[in-house]
């Protein structure tokens, strides 16, 4: 561990001690304006309301950000979010409120330089000054591994639920759960029950290494039987699912019989900016977008114990109309004081807005295999995973560009892993490209992951997006010839944490497999310290010959849409 990492981590347990931010007891709820803890000694009401206010998906992003909305068929960019601001504006709301319960549902810990550099230790106190209620575990909890998410996660000062995670006792056995199941929220004589679950598809989403030592399972696996202990013994008025496995298997779920009973799945994962609730045949389903840009907000109307309504909406966290909370914006200053240089260093500049919300292509990763290419110029095929996180980058500066710091660089790419290189067959190239397509757009909603399209450089693909599994590809070629099944490729992508040796980017049998010397971090700032300002426009490299390049989500046959 560097000085300034020490020195850095003995500051934040000052604080934590200091400002009580720091909980020895991770299930020791906060205390909050008419919130869980206020609501008790409260005179029972025949007739009142509670509201459940949901944030999820931030990323670490502490600053109010450019945020891209798709309005009238454009993109639009204005400033939203920042703790700070975010927290001003929860405080406002619950103010107003007879009863409310704060939550999130993960991606709490991963997703910036700072959240790197301390390993997610500078959040925790960021997030118990935020006075949640309630937390689930997201996808990317696990990035610094097992021990660390359970210390990281216990050092909340709220409750935490996930029914689906469990310690690996080795040869397959399962353990007890890691997190408690449900949490229920006694609130003037009626019970609200709340039942966590992630994605059980961690170990294949992410770096298998990430996640060792935890055995996922399905949520449908004992769903039912959390919905009757919430239901029938438990008695609870209200049941709702906190949720990190994307909006398609939401949906999916909100389908399954084993989630008769549920009333609302509280999701997450996708950044998905549900507006109005997406009906299933037993629940209903929302999410409230990413990078802590939008607010969750759901009203429930009870009469004599009974829910007799409800209503939704997704709040916008207008950063130029809030007034940050001074407390938050303390907080946040000390602990990124000890890396604010390093992180606000411009390290190159863009002549076109940089993100990530297209499903097909977008200018962040098409920025990314242009480096790639330009690193190793003799590889054939480069790639780049179809992340989903990075807020967008837009604004310019007095140079008329879009300046790019070394803390975009983690924004954009929050695990710096080796770049990796091997060579495959074509006939791989193929299957493997089919296998990515129906990880995105499988019918069977169950069946996706969560990330995009996989980017790619050297390669095109044409294909039908909502075709039939295993036959979407119409065409493919390979730096502008028809792909040989039968000839040997190079490619390159980055190494993913215990995988085997002969895998690249999901792709398995790779041949003559080897780590390069350089990390993507460092490939990044080689290309852009040679290259700026960059206009990395999206070149058609996959293209979807039943749905529009602008495409923002994998969702359809429901009634919903981004924007």
């Amino acid at each position: 561990m560097n000085n300034s990492k020490r020195e850095f981590l003995k500051k934040l347990g000052a604080l934590g001690a200091g400002t009580g931010l720091l909980a020895a007891n991770p299930f020791v709820a906060c205390e909050s304006p008419k919130s869980e803890n206020a609501s008790a000694s409260d005179e029972p009401k025949d007739k009142f309301k509670v509201t459940i206010f949901q944030t999820t998906d931030v990323h670490c992003q502490l600053h109010p950000h450019d945020e891209l909305f798709w309005e009238d068929g454009q993109i639009v960019f204005r400033k939203t979010g920042g703790y700070a601001n975010l927290h001003a504006f929860i405080q406002q709301e619950r103010a107003k409120c007879d009863y409310s319960f704060l939550i999130d549902t993960g991606d709490m810990f991963q997703g910036s330089m700072l959240s790197v550099k301390t390993e997610g230790s500078a959040i925790v106190p960021i997030l118990n000054a935020m006075s949640y209620d309630l937390y689930s575990p997201g996808n990317w909890e696990v990035v610094y591994n097992k021990a660390p998410m359970q210390k990281l996660m216990g050092s909340l000062q709220a409750g935490k639920v996930c029914a689906n995670m469990y310690h690996d006792l080795g040869d397959g056995r399962r353990g007890e759960l890691i997190f408690p199941p449900y949490h229920i929220w006694h609130v003037n004589g009626v019970k609200i029950g709340f039942i966590g679950y992630n994605d059980h598809l961690v170990p294949k989403r992410q770096s298998p290494g990430y996640s060792e030592g935890i055995i996922f399972t399905k949520p449908e696996d004992n769903l039912a039987h959390y919905v009757d202990v919430l239901r029938n013994q438990e008695q609870c008025q209200f049941v709702a699912i906190m949720s990190h496995i994307g909006l398609s298997q939401e949906i999916a779920l909100s389908n399954h019989p084993s989630c008769e009973g549920v009333d609302y799945i509280l999701g997450a994962d996708t950044h998905e900016r549900v507006r109005k609730p997406i009906q299933g045949k037993y629940a209903k389903v929302v999410q409230p977008g990413a990078f802590g840009s939008f607010l969750g907000k759901l009203e429930l109307n009870f009469d004599q114990g009974k829910l007799v309504g409800e209503t939704y909406e997704m709040l916008e966290i207008e950063a130029d109309k809030i007034t940050e909370s001074p407390r938050l914006a303390k907080i946040i200053d000390e602990v990124e004081a000890p890396f604010k240089e390093e992180i606000s260093k411009v390290v190159g500049y863009s002549t076109i807005p940089l993100y990530r919300y297209f499903v097909i292509e977008n200018p962040i990763d098409t920025m990314v295999t242009d480096a790639l290419s330009w690193q190793m110029p003799d590889i054939d095929i480069v790639l780049s995973n179809g992340f989903r996180f990075c807020p967008p980058l837009a604004t310019p500066d007095e140079t008329g560009n879009i300046p790019i710091t070394r803390g975009f660089i983690y924004d954009m790419l929050p695990v710096d892993s080796v770049v990796r290189r091997g060579e495959v067959t074509g006939q791989q190239l193929w299957n493997w490209m089919e296998k990515e397509l129906n990880n995105v757009f499988a019918e069977d909603a169950s069946k996706r992951f969560g990330g995009w399209v996989t980017k790619f450089k050297g390669m095109e693909v044409r294909f039908h997006a909502f075709g039939e599994e295993g036959k979407r590809i119409q065409s493919m070629t390979v730096k502008g010839e028809p792909v040989d099944l039968n000839k040997t490729y190079k490619i390159s992508a980055c190494e993913r944490e215990g995988d085997p040796a002969d895998v690249v980017c999901r792709m398995n049998d790779v041949k003559n497999v080897v780590n390069t010397e350089f990390t993507l971090h460092q490939v990044m700032l080689g290309y852009l310290a040679e290259n700026s300002p960059v206009t990395p426009t999206p070149r058609g490299a996959a293209v979807a010959l039943d749905a529009p390049a602008t495409l923002l989500s994998q969702v359809s046959g429901v009634d919903y849409e981004f924007r």
